[in-house]
């Protein structure tokens, strides 16, 4: 005898679902704002709204990757597709000016050097880990 399967749905339980949804309506903003801000990412709130909406509501991750833009940028990281090379020098230039633009703010030497380190892991990962997709 075999146990009955249970319909597919979202992995977290009923009562977080609804904080869910509402963190990928957050990070939803976060990406629209990267969309139309120079210099702030857009991809990656995208990607995280994507995987919030999916333990929230699978509803709302269809919506968002029914968006024209954002779709298609969620649909090829899950595909490992990458980003066009253009986009990691993008990424990584963003990163450096960041860093260098904000680590004299801070008034401890400690914080700085790991303020330089952190940005040059995010670099390193996005110019060595992240798959480069060629042209487009």
């Amino acid at each position: 005898m075999t146990p009955p399967v249970s319909p597919p749905g979202p992995t977290a339980p009923t009562r977080v679902r609804p904080l869910w949804v509402a963190l990928g309506f957050v990070l939803c903003g976060l990406g629209f704002l990267g969309l139309l801000l120079p210099g702030f990412p857009g991809t990656v709130w995208f990607v995280l709204a994507a995987g919030a909406f999916a333990k929230g509501d699978p509803r709302w991750e269809a919506w968002l990757l029914a968006r024209p833009v954002v779709g298609q940028l969620v649909g090829d990281y899950r595909a490992g597709r990458g980003m066009p090379l253009r986009a990691k020098w993008v990424a990584c230039s963003c990163i450096a000016l960041a860093v260098g633009f904000s680590v004299g703010r801070l008034p401890v030497l400690a914080a700085q050097v790991a303020w330089v380190l952190l940005g040059a892991a995010g670099i390193g990962f996005v110019a060595l880990r992240v798959p480069t997709r060629r042209g487009r």
